[in-house]
């Protein structure tokens, strides 16, 4: 959307039904409604919510997905961060995902019990793959993935404890960005320092208060100068992960980050991209960049 359609999408949604129909969606499992549902939940009729279904799709706020003979609606990607913005605060209930079962837990702690087979016990993996699916749990919006996601959580946790104690030989110089969502500032500073310092550097992310997903507009800021995201995803700040580092650079995120004896602290004062127009973010990921390289050149 462009920014002259912010009024026009302002306007949209300033019909409450309409406001409704989205908060409902982006809550719905797998972010998705059809409109039986959409009329079901809000006590309208079919063709009332059609109509106003096929606005949201006009103004390209919807996607529309011809299943067979159903039709689903769903959040368009391009849209996502402006609708969170848009939308009021706390509007969307928070819903509690569907747990990980047992058996496929304990398939994700034998794999990664073989994986780190002469580092960590079984019970040690067990235990982490645990604690690692609970806190991505009472993340409410993690939803989707979330067996393959508590397996490489799990997996850079233990990681990260391994190279505490300087398992497994030569160790590189490792790098922690953290900021609130893990959403913006901390993804492009990762991904730049991924992209150029190859695997010479270790490099992590995690947030004081993570979010659903990195914002669709730092993906877009990256990709335009050749760095990719490479599937991360926001995840919470663990004890491990900071103890591992030898370099932690905050962005916003206050007092959240604990602080150890021997580790470097660097604070980078970076406004938030959230919200911004994408002028905007590719100023502080130029920003971010200039930071990272001087950063790259002093480890």
């Amino acid at each position: 959307m462009s920014e002259s359609g912010g009024a026009s999408e302002l306007r949209i949604l300033a019909e409450p039904t309409r406001a409704r129909i989205l908060q409902l969606i982006i809550a719905a499992p797998g972010g998705r409604q059809l409109v039986g549902q959409l009329a079901t939940e809000l006590g309208l009729r079919q063709p009332t919510v059609s109509h106003h279904m096929k606005v949201l799709v006009e103004s390209g706020l919807l996607d529309r997905v011809p299943e067979g003979r159903r039709v689903w609606y769903s959040i368009a990607e391009a849209e996502a961060d402006r609708i969170a913005e848009v939308l009021p605060a706390g509007a969307v209930p928070a819903r509690t995902p569907p747990g990980v079962s047992a058996d496929v837990l304990e398939r994700i702690s034998a794999d990664l019990s073989t994986r780190f087979s002469g580092t960590f016990s079984p019970e040690t993996v067990r235990r982490y793959v645990a604690e690692s699916h609970e806190l991505l749990a009472e993340q409410a919006h993690v939803v989707r993935h979330l067996p393959s996601l508590t397996a490489r959580f799990a997996a850079d946790r233990l990681d990260a404890l391994a190279q505490q104690a300087h398992v497994g030989g030569h160790r590189v110089p490792e790098v922690l960005f953290v900021c609130v969502q893990n959403a913006g500032r901390s993804q492009m500073a990762a991904g730049i320092l991924r992209h150029l310092a190859g695997d010479r550097v270790g490099v992590r992310s995690a947030g004081s208060a993570p979010v659903a997903a990195v914002r669709s507009s730092i993906i877009t800021a990256l990709d335009e100068i050749g760095v990719t995201v490479a599937g991360e995803f926001p995840k919470p700040l663990t004890d491990e992960v900071v103890r591992a580092a030898d370099v932690v650079v905050t962005m916003g995120c206050g007092d959240a980050c604990p602080v150890y004896p021997g580790r470097r602290y660097l604070d980078w004062a970076l406004p938030d991209p959230v919200g911004l127009p994408l002028e905007r973010v590719r100023a502080i990921r130029d920003d971010i960049e200039s930071r990272v390289r001087e950063l790259l050149a002093s480890l």
